[in-house]
């Protein structure tokens, strides 16, 4: 369970000073505790890995603002908060393990992006980013 591991690198990054890692953490055992809450039970894989997934999209976000203003700190900061949040996730496919999955699904040449993504989202949810199969779908479809 994702829960428990978040809090056994908790534990150590307190032993050991790191407070990127240690905010970070915070952060992801925090998000983890109230969405298990509110759903009232423990929370699935998939689940978990949509809340990293959501982390990560904001810390992306934050990592665009950081460039826009030209801030090498807070750039440095975020890059490095996405390698700790990136590390929770599932090996991620490339795109070309993407390709080769939704050709397998039946998305061709000609249909249509919602109806191709109504079949690739449930196919790799949690194995790839929403962005990534998008572009990859548009390129297939297109």
């Amino acid at each position: 369970m994702l829960k428990t591991i978040v809090f056994d690198q908790l534990k150590l990054a307190m032993k050991n000073k790191d407070t990127l890692a240690k905010g970070v953490l915070t952060l992801v055992k925090s998000a983890l505790d109230s969405a298990e809450k509110e759903k009232g039970s423990e929370l699935t894989p998939l689940e978990e890995t949509a809340i990293i997934n959501r982390e990560i999209k904001q810390t992306n976000q934050s990592l665009d603002g950081a460039k826009q203003a030209d801030r090498a700190d807070l750039i440095e900061k975020e890059e490095a908060k996405l390698v700790i949040l990136k590390s929770f996730l599932p090996k991620q496919l490339t795109e070309e393990e993407i390709v080769a999955e939704l050709q397998a699904a039946g998305i061709v040449t000609g249909m249509n992006m919602g109806d191709a993504m109504k079949i690739a989202k449930p196919l790799l949810d949690g194995k790839a980013d929403g962005a990534t199969i998008s572009k990859v779908v548009k390129s297939l479809i297109s």
